[in-house]
């Protein structure tokens, strides 16, 4: 069982909940408006391979839709407002401005060199948003759904600054580990206020803070309560798994208020009506999709109206499972209340993680964009992450092994591979002036294309290159049948050659088609080869004839594990201080003391079918022992029958001593994939129940039940 299973042991009652999400019916629609939005990025730090995810799955949706005619628009923005800028730039002897210009700088660059092409990329700190802030604030106003409340918070006399629950570390109040933050424990798992720790210190100037008393700004959104609920749960706004964590989570009780504020010092808007308080920054970065938006309607001639208050105009926003929270309670809230259009989809993603843990500094898989820019190609990347995303909200995984293999069979063994093995026999030639025979295959290839845009319009990436490689497979085949190479020195059948071929190039830009959401940079190279730019879905229908052929260029290399080792070992950062900013990297929006998600969205439901594939046995422990370095975990041997043994780590140590558990039955999920961990590798999973730390309840077989014996 691995580490913090337990603690969604009891909402395994729900599991049933969720079948597939539901099919969209857009794809055959054309000419629709839609505005397309990614998570700002904090102008704290620089772009990683963690970021890249959404801004990628983000980018190849857009590029879809523009394919296919719609008019659809990228939006996006730096994040500029917030504690962590201001303490930056006071640091570093700099303004927040020229700090927030050269972050923005490195921002925009490293996304063009990803291939993510933005309408628009503007900046939070900009005087539209601050126009748009003061409507929105305005409106809520005047719903009457502002108060105030003297709030006490941590102090630090020293920067003068309050502290966010990251800037404080103490001794944690539950189990007395030290060097904890102050919102949790990393080795208890306990949730606290930075008040709350023992010996808190300031990690800004390592003063002790001070409690001191502040008045805030809430929101009362609870006043939207039934908006709220009949907008999540109704609809195809959310994935289903979204909308049950929402209402399970937070939706079955009052909605908490809101704190809109922070007392001065603080980079930010200040409030027009509350002179010496500024906008939280999780006011204004939302606010700041209408403003770039507005940006972008000024420069083109377009109505803001006819984008943000429109129902004809499709808004999508694409964010990380992190601040599910904010896109689907208070974003929506402020939206309703403001007199915006609501957002017809918030796609939400998973993480990932690299060889199946998190990003780590210290062993350099915590990657900045710059530092995989200078060893291997942006286009493996944008591959290898489409081959993995689903329409679900489950994490992804990057292990190195399987990317080189990927992009090595799919893009160079198999996509690529059409191309260089046709080009080079009519370089400098024409294709066939009528389409030849193929035997169906192109006919075939075009009627796969409403399926392979399904998927994408359901952000189905995983299934859509499944469909588009077995397209590639046939091509391969039909090129190995013909042998064109054996047709070369025989003047004969060069008129054969060149049909073999014409039935080649055309099946690799067919394939194009499909792909150029993708692999942008591959079908600009294929333009090149064949003179003929891809700007449209419906070009996958039609065969080109007559089409000169340019000299063959080199498209693509196989990727190559030195450089990937060079790329790991530059990243790498062996110092404490690299590994906290790794962990970090996902709360540069955790600034203040109404506390966000301590418990990220992890829930997941299957279908019974999914379930009944789960091979549960009983198996008996035959040796338990302590791991060396792990807080929670036991490493157990079981006997599942006969000679079949397996390792398994669990983390089960806060509640069970190794002698305890030698000669005991236990259930044990048989047929999971071996987990490769820092230990060794876990071949099972240990089945037990209860919240966690020291409520862990191992499922009892029945009393007579055997070694290897199903459970059912």
């Amino acid at each position: 069982m691995p580490p913090g299973a337990t603690r969604h042991a009891s909402r395994w009652q729900n599991l049933f909940r969720i079948t597939e999400p539901p099919t969209r019916n857009l794809v055959a629609m054309s000419n629709r408006r839609i505005l397309v939005t990614a998570a700002l990025p904090y102008a704290n730090g620089h772009i990683h391979i963690g970021h890249l995810v959404e801004y990628i799955q983000t980018d190849i949706w857009v590029r879809f839709q523009k394919l296919r005619g719609n008019q659809c628009i990228y939006i996006c923005a730096d994040d500029t407002h917030g504690t962590a800028i201001m303490i930056r730039a006071r640091q570093e002897g700099r303004t927040e401005e020229e700090l927030i210009a050269d972050m923005r700088e490195a921002h925009v660059r490293d996304f063009a060199a990803f291939g993510i092409e933005f309408d628009n990329y503007g900046s939070t700190n900009s005087e539209a948003n601050r126009k748009l802030c003061g409507e929105v604030w305005s409106a809520i106003r005047q719903a009457g759904m502002v108060h105030e409340k003297e709030i006490e918070q941590l102090y630090d006399p020293v920067a003068e600054t309050f502290l966010a629950d990251r800037f404080v570390k103490g001794t944690c109040p539950n189990c007395k580990a030290p060097n904890q933050y102050g919102d949790s424990c990393d080795k208890c798992g306990h949730t606290h206020s930075p008040a709350e720790l023992i010996d808190p210190v300031s990690t800004l100037s390592g003063a002790t803070p001070e409690v001191r008393s502040a008045t805030h700004l809430f929101v009362e959104i609870e006043q939207l309560h039934p908006f709220l609920e009949e907008w999540t749960q109704s609809g195809d706004h959310l994935q289903p798994e979204v909308a049950n964590y929402l209402k399970g989570h937070f939706l079955h009780e009052p909605l908490r208020d809101w704190d809109i504020s922070r007392p001065a010092p603080y980079f930010g808007f200040e409030i027009p009506d509350a002179p010496g308080n500024s906008w939280y920054v999780w006011f204004d970065a939302p606010i700041g999709y209408i403003a770039s938006t507005a940006e972008w309607c000024e420069q083109h001639g377009e109505s803001l109206d006819e984008w943000w208050k429109n129902p004809d105009t499709e808004i999508h926003h694409f964010i990380g499972k992190d601040i599910t929270y904010f896109h689907t309670l208070f974003w929506p809230a402020m939206l309703k209340t403001a007199g915006f259009s609501l957002p017809g989809k918030v796609h939400i993603h998973g993480f990932l993680t690299v060889d199946g843990e998190k990003m780590s500094k210290s062993k350099g898989t915590f990657i900045p964009a710059a530092t995989y820019l200078e060893h291997l190609d942006p286009s493996y990347l944008r591959y290898f992450f489409a081959s993995k995303l689903g329409p679900r909200v489950d994490d992804i995984d990057l292990n190195f092994d399987e990317f080189k293999t990927k992009v090595d069979s799919d893009l160079v063994g198999k996509v690529v591979n059409i191309a260089s093995r046709c080009a080079k026999f009519v370089a400098g030639g024409h294709l066939s002036e009528t389409y030849p025979d193929d035997g169906g295959l192109f006919e075939q290839g075009a009627a796969a294309g409403d399926e392979i845009a399904r998927r994408y319009e359901n952000c189905d990436y995983n299934g859509a290159m499944r469909e588009i490689m077995v397209l590639a497979d046939r091509a391969n085949q039909y090129i190995e049948s013909k042998e064109p190479w054996k047709l070369r020195k025989d003047e004969s059948r060069q008129d054969e050659l060149r049909d073999i071929c014409s039935v080649g190039l055309n099946l690799f830009r067919q394939i194009v088609v499909y792909l150029s959401p993708v692999l942008p940079r591959l079908a600009e190279q294929a333009a090149d080869l064949l003179g003929q730019p891809i700007s449209s879905w419906e070009e996958a229908r039609q065969p080109l004839t007559g089409t000169q052929v340019g000299k063959f260029q080199h498209m693509m290399q196989r990727v190559d594990p030195k450089k990937v080792e060079a790329m790991i070992e530059e990243s790498k950062d062996n110092t404490a201080a690299g590994e906290a900013a790794a962990s970090d990297a996902a709360s540069e929006y955790n600034d203040g003391p109404e506390a966000l998600e301590k418990e990220p969205l992890t829930e997941e439901h299957c279908t019974i079918d999914d379930f009944m594939k789960v091979d549960m046995r009983v198996a008996r422990v035959i040796e338990a022992n302590h791991v060396e370095g792990a807080d929670k975990l036991l490493q157990l041997t079981l006997s599942l029958g006969g000679e079949e043994r397996r390792n398994v780590f669990a983390g089960i140590k806060s509640c069970y001593a190794p002698e305890e558990l030698v000669g005991r039955l236990v259930v044990c999920c048989a047929n999971l994939k071996p987990r490769k961990m820092r230990f060794g590798v876990s071949e099972g999973m240990v089945l037990a129940c209860g919240p966690g730390g020291k409520d862990i309840f191992l499922l009892n077989p029945d009393t007579g039940a055997q070694p290897g014996m199903r459970v059912h």
